[in-house]
């Protein structure tokens, strides 16, 4: 090894050594006489003060205790460090040189300590939303903005489809929280209901429902334009309609609900869907919301994370203010 001298933090010249690191890297643990970066603090303060007892002072240490525990760096390390006298301590000179090695390596681990904090807090600071679609449009828009509100540095990022992938999504680790409206969820997710919603039939206006009532069990066998498998409004209506007779076909399947609005508006086939999704268009006379007899279309939409884990930071807030926001 070669010696360089710098400056210490009182611009005392401190020896310091350059390591080739590839002698440790992949070999042995190192020993416990480097590893107690502690004492090696208190060794620099010790230099810097001229004192055991005010070096130990600075640390939260008594007198008695700072010195045990340089006396035991001593032993480890083989060599002797300090004079001790009446008036103080100073550096032997192997101390004066262990000290140069030990402040290069003090000021690393204090970088590799800022950069984990920050590590740390960049990470709590995002948030991964998976979310079903009818929640993704209509509900969580507003709930992020609510959230940010009171925390401008949270940065989500949402990622939306049907109940099942969102579901997906958070057991295998890529969201820290998600939304569905599915009334059945895998094992490995605990769940909150968050908000109440319910499906409400709609066809064209000129449709031959819309001046009449219509059965559970007509609605079954009626082929509807439908989501995708997996989509929990499209499993909501199944559960429904179970015991109301055989269930037509679907007359189309479609991944996107503003794709199956547009095939109702068109005359192409009724559809069940969220309330959030139609209000506009019912409102607007676009399409016409369809009366039911003997069905209980009400459900409830959730949040779902990995069971026996407790949410934390963005989710964990994200989650209460789902919980505050207004009933839709």
């Amino acid at each position: 090894m070669s010696i360089e001298w710098g400056l210490s933090r009182q611009t005392r010249l401190w020896p310091r050594a350059q390591y080739d690191c590839s002698l440790y890297a992949g070999t042995v643990p190192l020993p416990t006489h480097v590893t107690d970066l502690i004492s090696y603090e208190l060794l620099l303060s010790v230099a810097e003060l001229g004192s055991i007892g005010r070096a130990g002072a600075a640390h939260g240490m008594s007198q008695p205790a700072a010195s045990a525990r340089l006396k035991a760096l001593e032993s480890r390390v083989g060599v002797a460090l300090l004079h001790r006298g009446q008036r103080g301590a100073t550096l032997t000179a192997t101390g004066e040189l262990v000290a140069g090695w030990a402040e290069r390596v003090i000021a690393e681990a204090a970088e590799l300590a800022t950069s984990i904090a920050m590590l740390r807090t960049d990470r709590h600071s995002h948030i991964r939303i998976a979310a079903s679609l009818t929640i993704a449009e209509y509900l969580i828009p507003r709930w992020l903005i609510t959230l940010r509100s009171h925390d401008t540095s949270i940065t989500p990022a949402l990622t939306s489809g049907n109940s099942v992938d969102v579901a997906a999504s958070v057991l295998d680790g890529r969201a820290d929280i998600g939304f569905v409206e599915s009334p059945d969820l895998p094992s490995g997710l605990q769940s909150k209901d968050v908000a109440r919603d319910e499906l409400v039939v709609v066809v064209a206006p000129d449709h031959q429902w819309v001046r009449r009532t219509i059965t559970a069990s007509e609605l079954a066998a009626t082929p509807l334009v439908t989501r995708e498998p997996g989509s929990g409004t499209r499993l909501a209506l199944e559960r429904v309609l179970r015991t109301a007779g055989p269930l037509a076909a679907p007359l189309l399947e479609v991944s996107s609900t503003t794709a199956i609005k547009a095939a109702v508006i068109g005359g192409l086939a009724p559809a069940v869907l969220s309330s959030l999704a139609v209000s506009a268009e019912i409102a607007a006379g676009t399409l016409a919301r369809v009366h039911t007899e003997g069905l209980d279309l009400r459900r409830f939409l959730r949040a779902v994370w990995p069971a026996g884990r407790e949410l934390r930071g963005p989710s964990s807030d994200l989650l209460v203010v789902a919980l505050r926001s207004p009933q839709p």
